[in-house]
């Protein structure tokens, strides 16, 4: 059977990115990691050459290939929060340590790996059946860094 699932490269942090992701949130651990048999562009024999981790259950790959290449906005993963707690504990675990804040719930974290960290009540909110509410709530989204439930919500209802 076919299998999917996306190929991270990193330049000999795959391991450590691997283990830091994998205690985000449940279903997350690192399942395998694979040393080079041989010397590789990226590095010598023995060396970490790919990590086989899941977030959340969906499988994921760490590859140690080197400098070539770095990570960008282009692609992101996108974590679909229950409520503010949950927003507040990924956005500060996510920040941590070189990460960096950006605008409309999007950070990047210390390894250059982008996320849109958006709590659902967002989606209910712009998918209101009442454009103004909506258009409201999509105004003040455009304002902040890390969302804020509360203030979504103020601003949908034009408070």
């Amino acid at each position: 059977m076919s299998a999917f699932f996306p190929c991270l490269w990193f330049d000999g942090v795959a391991e450590e990115a691997a283990t830091f992701y994998a205690g985000l949130l449940p279903d997350s651990h690192v399942d395998k990691v694979w040393r080079s048999p041989a010397e590789t562009p990226s590095g010598p024999a023995g060396m970490v050459l790919t990590v086989d981790f899941t977030i959340a259950g969906q499988r994921v790959q760490g590859l140690n290939g080197g400098p070539g290449f770095v990570f960008n906005e282009a692609v992101s993963f996108v974590i679909d929060c229950a409520d503010q707690d949950e927003v507040d504990r990924l956005w500060e675990a996510l920040t941590a340590d070189g990460g960096e804040p950006g605008p409309c719930g999007w950070l990047k974290d210390r390894f250059g790996v982008s996320w849109q960290i958006t709590p659902h009540r967002l989606e209910e909110l712009l998918d209101d059946p009442d454009p103004e509410r909506a258009r409201r709530a999509m105004e003040a989204m455009l304002t902040m860094g890390k969302l804020d439930v509360a203030a979504l919500e103020r601003a949908a209802d034009g408070a």
